[in-house]
């Protein structure tokens, strides 16, 4: 049976996203794009169209569990907040026999929708095969900054990210498969700014947050020229219609650096290069492949974005110290902005978030 059409949207008939043309803002643009971080819209993670989907239902839902082999399922969700369904990626723990914690593990500014995901780009897989808890990702969400916007855009749509992932999506995992209520969130690039303000947003739902290689500033002009380069040069979409007017108070609400107060009591780890060029931007490194344009992508543009990502996340940290409140930042002496440093920035804040979550990492 195909999957069920009616008043329900699903990120499966997403509108293709067109390829803007150069603007004002080539480089950020370019280097977005350089990256593998733009939208493919082609989702080989998720549904199998023989499944079949329940009816359509005006609150949000579980419609159909697919498994995967090894411990993978992908759960499709309906959420009412963007009266879409959403594909969520879940690795199950090496024990699920009794209540496990949540880690959130997004994907950048592609949402998932493109080939530039933890599950493409690295082996996080086979590394949470042997830890004892749930691995959520959800697949869409491109160019959305993972948060609720105030109006619905023409080009990208209803986004109400905030609601789904604090709101909808954890009852729904919780009755699936009985998570503990433990939770902890990370993110790279576009990602690591979101995970700041869920927790802002949602006090005391996460014992940590891990920002990787994320700006962590939105109401500053480095911030607001960033966030323009993902949603309106890449995406296409107006970020008018994500905070209101840039400049206005829907960005200053949404701004990590200005409310940064509200994550006291939540532990933060945050990860930046210098965008140097480092040990993973080699000819020979692992995501490079021997490939001069792919190396010249991640040393020119990659570079650029990560040196002034790292300037954002150096002001975040001195906000954070001047108000006394604890985080960890590793700073490497170089890499640039590339999957292979997130892998190991994910590794090395493993441990941390395990304590955090009462797991053994």
């Amino acid at each position: 049976m195909a999957l069920r059409r009616g008043p329900r949207r699903s990120v499966f008939s997403r509108p293709t996203v067109s390829k803007p043309a150069f603007s004002s803002s080539v480089i950020g643009a370019a280097a977005i794009a350089a990256l593998g971080v733009g939208v493919a819209l082609a989702l080989p993670h998720v549904v199998d169209p023989a499944i079949a989907v329940k009816p359509v239902a005006k609150q949000s839902s579980i419609d159909a569990v697919v498994p995967s082999p090894g411990r993978k399922v992908t759960v499709v969700v309906y959420s009412a907040a963007m009266n879409r369904q959403i594909p969520v990626i879940v690795l199950k723990p090496r024990d699920d026999s009794k209540p496990r914690p949540v880690l959130y593990l997004l994907n950048g500014a592609g949402g998932g929708e493109d080939s530039a995901t933890w599950a493409d780009k690295t082996d996080y897989e086979n590394f949470f095969s042997t830890k004892d808890v749930y691995v959520v990702t959800p697949i869409g969400g491109a160019f959305s900054y993972y948060t609720d916007w105030q109006r619905d855009d023409p080009v990208l749509g209803r986004n109400k990210w905030q609601t789904f992932l604090t709101k909808e999506l954890p009852p729904l995992l919780k009755d699936q498969f009985k998570t503990s209520g433990a939770n902890a969130v990370a993110g790279i690039s576009m990602a690591g700014t979101s995970v700041m303000n869920l927790a802002i947003s949602a006090p005391k739902f996460y014992r940590s947050v891990a920002a990787y290689s994320g700006c962590a500033r939105t109401s500053d002009p480095l911030g607001q020229a960033y966030i323009q380069m993902v949603v309106g040069d890449r995406g296409r979409g107006n970020v008018v219609n994500m905070w209101g007017p840039v400049g206005g108070p829907g960005w200053m609400a949404n701004d990590p650096y200005q409310n940064a107060p509200r994550l006291r009591g939540t532990k933060i780890y945050m990860t930046t290069g210098t965008g140097i060029p480092g040990r993973n931007d080699t000819m020979g490194a692992k995501l490079v492949d021997n490939n001069p344009v792919a190396l010249a992508n991640q040393v020119l543009v990659g570079g650029l974005i990560e040196s002034a990502v790292n300037l954002c996340t150096q002001q975040m940290a001195q906000r954070l110290a001047q108000l006394h409140i604890p985080a960890k930042v590793y700073t490497r002496p170089n890499g640039t902005h590339s999957w292979t440093y997130w892998e190991e920035d994910l590794k090395r804040t493993w441990p941390m978030i395990a304590r955090d979550l009462g797991v053994a990492p």
